[in-house]
């Protein structure tokens, strides 16, 4: 049975059971404490949560998930991979642990002819949590199975809970037996109460029922936490792991070889000539590489762009390991433009936006591949000279610190650093490179809650919402409203008061601030209070529904209030005048960078703020000028035409089919959108943002700049309003002055400077020609003046001011000017800018007494950190320290006399 078919038996038989179906959400969680969706539950967490009323009491999905915990281990066991699809059916306080029982069983069991998968009751185990023998008696019921048959589990395998404090619940597990092959023989009595590590491939789990009844109040660990009671409403909430049940059905060995991965092994099979199967660690390496391909295409095709830090860091990760690998298996040519397309064709089936969108997503991944060949490059010259460096040094362990900089800078895997050591006879100081590795996680996270303030501990604001509910968030009404105080907060703690000067967070039952999200910053204002008023620096959304303030006391003592206090929330008019004009200035430039550059261009990032705007969006080459005036004109065209522009709100499927691009980064509602419109289709986004009514009110868009932001992806920035009009004054102050200074007219000025341009240009060059001859002149009298090493003749000089095109002219001068029929040697220093050039010239006779310039030149160049080389008779090299001159020069001479 092929996946394809898998998936639509499950939705099939939940459907017909009265389950609502819900498209996957993104891989993006809207979730600040998660990176990715790593389970089928998420997007309905806040259902389970009771922070929004479903709108259905029984729903299914089939959820795209990446988990990334353990990528290093990808491969290596039969049941993990980063990216897979959870298949899930939830109540939401309509049925619990006996229908959830009877509808997964009844799946799993029914005949193939009649709809189910037809899987052998024999090898079904179910398990349930020690005690819970309500559960037992339900499986009993449901199954027919005896007592004996049902595996007892603890707390470690078969309680759930989010790890704090909320719902939880014991599980329910649907173990599958494999055979004796994948394990030794087990007595069910005696499982309990952990799962022994030698049968998890033995017994794979293949579904686990989650019964959401308890109420939670600490979670100190998985198997340790207090109950403080029911739930006012028992939940369900199940996954079924569609690779696992596919792996059991196509009767394959693990889930790299069913028919929507295996296609891409067998294509690496082809680009390597290896053969899968054949060797065990390049079987591991083929694992990765169709685990690796089919996660980054899911990813980049939810929006996601490699980079440094977050999502694009995974994301990068995952590219570089699938194409290491596949250098491993003995392909160093570009591989994902071959791969990628094997794994879209098989995916494509089901997420139509990988076929649609294939000319981004390709664009995105190819790019990154040749960005990692570069490097891969650049980091083998670097790995030499370090490990030069090492075998000069007579040891045989790679400092941990040139490890971490290999990977740090230059982005080169820790593990290929371990194999190329191993290749040149060395060892790598691991325990010293992983030092550092946590070192930079640390400061990472801590610039992470400093960027976050507060809001890194989400528990605090979990607890307001809990007690007063969702924000009232009025800021597409009004700029001012009276509002009540619900809690203050210092540090992330709750405090009585905040004293003049102090910055405090402050949570109010109605703002009409708008809270930073989308791109675009937050609302600047104040807020009075009796007595005092406070400067509100910034607004934020630390948990979905509450908006938090965090605010200076500029005048009196805030307190925390009460019901009966009153403050007026009051945003800075000219500043949401400024912020509407960057936002809807964004979503014009948008649809002009589409209207000039084609529909491929996507944007994949921005940020606004009043009279700024800052769009990065995917494109692997730079602008001409010529677009970048042409992207400026369509621009200022759309608001000097005075679109309208309006919001609607509508379902997610319904904003897709009208044509709204959803942004990537972002997540979205899937019950409820928002569509911002400008001029009717030529621009429809989803969007939370604050917008102007009309186009002409943005202004003006000044474009001030277009550059690169890393693989793939490019910036535009411009001004709007009036700082657009306040730049263009500047730029008419600044040609002002030129044409003043030149005595000409602001048209002639181009040309103008074009000629004062060549002449220096000519100047320049007459000054160069004077210097490189005054610098030979000297050649002579260089050769007559050298000094004798024994009866060698050496001249060993510094140029200050010569580049290395001029060391060399003077080096090989000064040689031809030596006696032929004595040995010669001749090194030239050079410096520029704190840059070093050395070069080595020898004639036959030196040569032939066993001297060589390769030599002198990399036992120079060490000393001037750098590195050179060349042949016996030339070299040369370069270095960056400018201050050890002269002392190279004396090791030129202890050199020669060494010899």
């Amino acid at each position: 049975m092929d996946t394809a078919e898998i998936r639509r038996r499950f939705v099939a038989h939940f459907e017909a059971a009265g389950h609502t179906v819900v498209p996957s959400a993104s891989l993006l969680a809207d979730d600040p404490n998660l990176l990715f969706v790593p389970a089928g539950m998420v997007p309905f967490k806040p259902f389970f949560l009771g922070q929004e009323t479903p709108p259905y009491t029984r729903a299914t999905s089939i959820q795209k998930c990446v988990r990334t915990p353990d990528i290093e281990d990808v491969g290596k066991t039969t049941r993990h991979g980063t990216f897979f699809e959870m298949c899930g059916n939830f109540s939401f306080g309509d049925y619990f642990k006996e229908g959830a029982i009877e509808l997964a069983w009844e799946l799993l069991t029914k005949p193939v002819e009649d709809g189910g998968y037809g899987l052998d009751e024999s090898r079904l185990y179910p398990s349930v949590l020690v005690g819970d023998d309500e559960a037992i008696g339900y499986w009993m019921k449901a199954t027919g199975l005896p007592r004996e048959r049902i595996v007892q589990l603890g707390n470690k395998e078969n309680y759930w809970s989010m790890g704090v404090p909320g719902p939880g619940g014991p599980c329910s597990e649907i173990l599958y037996d494999r055979g004796p092959e994948w394990g030794p023989d087990f007595d069910v009595a005696t499982l309990g109460p952990d799962m022994p590590f030698e049968l998890e491939d033995r017994l794979l789990e293949i579904w686990n029922l989650v019964f959401m009844q308890d109420e939670l109040s600490a979670v100190r660990s998985k198997e340790d936490f207090d109950i403080s009671g029911s739930l006012p409403k028992k939940n369900i909430d199940t996954g079924m792991g569609l690779d696992r049940v596919a792996l059991l059905l196509q009767g394959k060995q693990n889930m790299y070889e069913i028919d929507v991965v295996y296609p891409v092994i067998a294509k690496a099979e082809e680009l390597t000539g290896k053969r899968y199967g054949d060797d065990a660690q390049d079987d591991v390496r083929f694992r990765v590489v169709a685990d690796h391909v089919r996660s980054s295409m899911m990813l980049i095709g939810d929006g996601v762009t490699p980079g440094n830090d977050g999502r694009g860091y995974v994301l990068r990760r995952l590219l570089r390991r699938a194409v290491r690998s596949m250098r491993l298996l003995g392909c160093e040519d570009r591989v994902l433009p071959e791969l990628m397309p094997v794994s879209r064709d098989r995916m494509g089936e089901t997420y139509d936006n990988l076929v649609s969108d294939w000319p981004r997503i390709s664009q995105v991944a190819f790019a990154e591949e040749d960005a990692f060949r570069k490097t891969l490059q650049a980091g083998t010259q670097i790995f030499d000279q370090a490990a030069g460096e090492v075998r000069s040094g007579g040891s045989t362990v790679l400092p941990g610190d040139r490890a971490f900089a290999l990977h740090d800078t230059f982005g080169f895997p820790i593990d290929l650093t371990l194999e190329m050591a191993s290749e040149a006879g060395l060892t790598v100081d691991e325990a010293g490179f992983r030092a550092l590795m946590v070192e930079q996680r640390e400061r990472a996270k801590a610039d992470a809650r400093a960027k976050k303030g507060s809001h890194s501990d989400t528990g605090v604001y979990r607890g307001i919402l809990d007690d007063f509910g969702p924000t009232e968030w009025l800021a597409y009404e009004t700029l001012q409203t009276e509002s009540r105080p619900l809690a203050l907060l210092r540090e992330g703690i709750a405090v009585a008061t905040l004293a003049p000067g102090e910055i405090g967070e402050l949570v109010l039952d109605r703002t009409p601030f708008y809270a930073e999200s989308g791109g675009q910053v937050a609302d600047a204002g104040v807020i009075d209070f009796d007595g005092g008023q406070l400067e509100v620096l910034d607004v934020q959304r630390p948990i979905k529904g509450l908006v938090v303030h965090q605010v200076r006391v500029v005048d009196g003592e805030l307190g925390a209030g009460g019901a009966k206090a009153l403050l007026h929330a009051r945003v800075d008019p000219e500043w949401r005048i400024g912020a509407r004009q960057a936002h809807s200035g964004t979503h014009v430039v948008h649809a002009a960078l589409r209207e000039v550059l084609g529909p491929r261009a996507l944007q994949s990032g921005s940020y606004n703020r009043p009279g700024y705007l800052r769009l990065d969006f995917g494109w692997t080459t730079g602008l001409s000028p010529e677009q970048v005036r042409d992207i400026e004109q369509v621009s200022n065209n759309a608001l000097r035409a005075d679109l309208a522009v309006g919001a609607d709100y509508m379902t997610l499927e319904q904003a897709k089919e009208w044509g709204a691009i959803a942004l990537f980064g972002e997540t979205y509602d899937n019950s409820k959108v928002r569509v911002v419109e400008i001029g009717g289709p030529w621009s429809r986004e989803l969007c939370g943002g604050t917008h102007v009514s009309h186009s002409s009110q943005i202004g003006t868009i000044v474009v001030t700049g277009e550059a690169s932001v890393g693989s793939g992806n490019r910036r535009i920035e411009a001004f709007t309003g009036v700082e657009g009009f306040a730049y263009l004054a500047r730029e008419r102050d600044v040609v002002g002055q030129l044409t003043g200074l030149l005595k000409t007219q602001p048209d002639d000025l181009v040309g103008r400077v074009g000629d004062l341009v060549e002449r220096l240009r000519q100047a320049e060059k007459e000054i160069e020609k004077g210097r490189v001859a005054q610098l030979l002149a000297g050649a002579g009298q260089l050769a007559s003046s050298a000094t004798r090493v024994g009866d060698v003749h050496v001249v060993a000089q510094r140029a200050d001011g010569a580049s290395g095109g001029d060391v060399r002219t003077l080096a090989l001068d000064v040689r031809s000017r030596m006696s032929p029929s004595e040995p010669g040697v001749v090194v030239i220093i050079g410096g520029v800018e704190g840059k070093v050039a050395v070069v080595a010239a020898l004639n036959d006779e030196a040569r032939s007494r066993g001297l060589s310039a390769n030599d002198l030149v990399r036992a120079v160049g060490a000393l001037l950190g750098g590195k050179g080389g060349g042949k016996d008779d030339v070299a040369q090299g370069g270095g960056t320290d400018a201050s050890r001159i002269d002392e190279a020069l004396a090791q030129v001479l202890a050199e020669v006399a060494r010899a």
